[in-house]
């Protein structure tokens, strides 16, 4: 069920007109066929393969000339069910009229559009963004979770539906699914992408990102997308890694801290600096803060969708929103101002040991059984809440062959050098 397609190389072929984007539109159609049924990543949409062999057609006569055409000529794009496109309706996976759900088309999608990408459709997530899960399995194994919120956009991925697709996250929803469907996942510093136009959880932490699969391809679409990008040249060294030992981390599973040490084994082999260092001791407190934040922020933003269509809303979508109506302007204040202490400490920890990025693993452990549940992202929640950037990136499998991967953040902004590192950190992790 899995395909190898990398976006980098992909893009690449199709830009030069190495593969032929009509052929490779039939070849994906196929493909889809026979392997969206198992999985269920897609919303589904009457017309999808004429609407987009009309916009292929509209694309090639604007740009005949390989020479002329944008980076993204062609590719394919999944993009998570929450985030606005003109022509398609927006659904939340909610039970909510789409009508009620309508606005302008997100600035994110815009971007890649304006560099020659195809919309290929809405991808499924869970309602709003939130727990109550879509019917998307993993492509790894049908009879577990590919993660959630982005489950849809995880999965497509990893089948090789398309390339790249984009997610949001707002606890673990984009780097989760990313790890638990063996693919790369994105999950910017706050504000580095847009969030205009994408239906919000929480406005204080929700964060866009991508899936691919491959670190090159993140390089690519993160370059068209977040403000400010500056290209940087290949590093000279290997970043010095830092291990946040103490509860954080004993919050991953038996299976998934053997994983990990093993992973760290491989990369202090490769000639890795990896330092541990005591870090987040009040992480329960964190977990709590960023709950009730987000609860909070959840409760204002559908207010005047949840007057009126409360009844329609799911069971754990509704309790999130009725926590945060109970919440007062002091939980907001102390929730937004512990984002900015867990940064400064997590970068005053680096400043002390000379950390370039932090490592952990990117979820308990493999993806759970089952997909009523999306399995839990409290590994993802601090660097999240602190709005860091992060990659993850596959690292091994379980003997059932189920993905393992590491995720790794590094400092407030640094996009460019978080992603420039993935690479050589994802290539020795491979080379097992």
């Amino acid at each position: 069920m899995l395909y190898h397609e990398p976006l980098a190389d992909t893009a690449d072929q199709l830009r030069s007109g190495r593969i032929d984007l009509d052929g490779y539109l039939d070849e994906l159609a196929d493909r889809v066929s026979a392997v969206e049924p198992e999985i269920e990543s897609l919303v589904p949409e009457d017309g999808r393969w004429d609407r987009l062999r009309e916009d292929a057609a509209a694309l090639a006569e604007r740009y005949p000339d390989p020479a002329d055409r944008p980076p993204l000529y062609g590719v394919p794009v999944g993009v998570k069910d929450i985030f606005h496109v003109d022509e398609l309706p927006t659904r939340a996976g909610s039970a909510l009229p789409p009508e009620t759900l309508t606005g302008e088309q997100a600035a994110s999608v815009s971007a890649l559009r304006d560099a020659g990408a195809l919309v290929f459709g809405k991808t499924v997530t869970t309602e709003f963004a939130h727990m109550s899960p879509g019917p998307t399995r993993n492509p790894h194994d049908t009879g577990r979770t590919p993660g959630g919120s982005s489950s849809g956009s995880a999965a497509a991925v990893a089948a090789g539906l398309c390339p790249v697709a984009f997610g949001t996250q707002t606890i673990g929803s984009v780097i989760r699914p990313a790890a638990f469907c063996g693919v790369v996942g994105y999950k910017p510093t706050f504000g580095r992408i847009s969030t205009d136009g994408v239906i919000p959880l929480s406005t204080s932490v929700d964060h866009v990102g991508t899936f691919t699969q491959d670190t090159e391809g993140t390089a690519l679409v993160a370059s068209l997308l977040c403000d400010g990008w500056r290209p940087l040249p290949p590093p000279s060294t290997t970043p010095t890694i830092g291990v946040p030992d103490g509860p954080y981390l004993e919050q991953a599973s038996d299976t998934g801290l053997k994983a990990f040490e093993e992973h760290l084994d491989r990369l202090v082999a490769a000639g890795y600096d990896v330092v541990r260092v005591d870090a987040m001791a009040d992480i329960d407190a964190v977990n709590e803060r960023h709950q009730r934040l987000v609860a909070a922020d959840a409760a204002v933003a559908h207010e005047d969708w949840y007057r009126v269509h409360g009844d329609e809303y799911a069971d754990e979508t509704s309790e999130l929103i009725s926590e945060g109506m109970e919440a007062t302007m002091e939980t907001v204040a102390v929730g937004r101002r512990s984002r900015d202490e867990l940064r400064a400490d997590l970068t005053a920890l680096m400043d002390r040991h000379g950390l370039d990025l932090w490592i952990a693993p990117p979820a308990p452990g493999p993806a759970p059984e089952g997909i009523d549940s999306t399995g839990d992202p409290v590994m993802n929640l601090p660097w999240t809440h602190a709005g860091l950037p992060t990659v993850t990136v596959p690292a091994s499998e379980t003997d059932e062959g189920l993905p393992l991967g590491v995720q790794f953040s590094g400092r407030f902004d640094a996009d460019e050098d978080v992603i420039r590192w993935s690479h050589g950190i994802a290539e020795t992790l491979a080379s097992e």
